[in-house]
């Protein structure tokens, strides 16, 4: 017996007029994180940084010697805000081989250690940054004449949301009762 579906059974997509009909479900942005929106932002301001080195290199023949230095800024900025993201939606790369072997009671106590780990790690970075923001003191851009810790209070603000996202996270490990080590299978909006 094969396991294969009846495409007759299947939606149309052509109609009788031989002609492909398909409609869309509508977009619905209500869910988007404020995070997901300022990565957004910093995305779009590196493509058209890239598009306008890309224009007056190869196009005007003269390239603006500027735009290979915030390229790299606008992408720190990108990752650290699309990071915070990823810590929202708890979907990191993580390892949950030992926890299908465990039994539920170790598994739940391992879960709640990798939750305080993960903040703890967070607040760290945070802290850290601040105080290579704090030796930087006045030190500017190569090019640019802007203040480097313009690219370290990205960061330091990525990591700080990022350790907020992960107390999220905790806590709503916590009120249901399991983290998504313990079922894999399970994603931040199960409760």
């Amino acid at each position: 017996m094969s396991n294969l579906p009846d495409l007759d059974a299947m939606p149309k997509v052509m109609g009788n007029d031989g002609q492909f009909h398909a409609t869309d479900d509508e977009v619905d942005l209500s869910g988007t994180p404020i995070e997901a929106w300022v990565a957004l932002a910093f995305f779009w301001a590196l493509g058209l940084t890239v598009f306008y080195q890309f224009f007056t290199r190869y196009v005007m023949n003269n390239s603006a010697s500027w735009t290979e230095e915030i390229a790299r800024y606008l992408l720190i900025a990108t990752v650290f805000t699309g990071a915070t993201i990823g810590v929202a939606k708890n979907n990191h790369i993580q390892v949950d081989f030992f926890f299908r072997f465990m039994p539920d009671w170790l598994g739940r106590a391992m879960g709640v250690v990798v939750d305080v780990m993960r903040i703890a790690f967070f607040a760290a970075a945070t802290f850290l940054t601040g105080q290579m923001m704090e030796k930087l003191g006045s030190y500017k851009m190569t090019i640019i004449d802007l203040p480097m810790n313009l690219v370290y209070g990205v960061v330091m603000a990525g990591f700080a949301a990022m350790c907020l996202r992960a107390v999220w996270v905790a806590k709503v490990h916590w009120q249901r009762g399991y983290t998504v080590l313990q079922r894999p299978e399970s994603e931040m909006t199960d409760r």
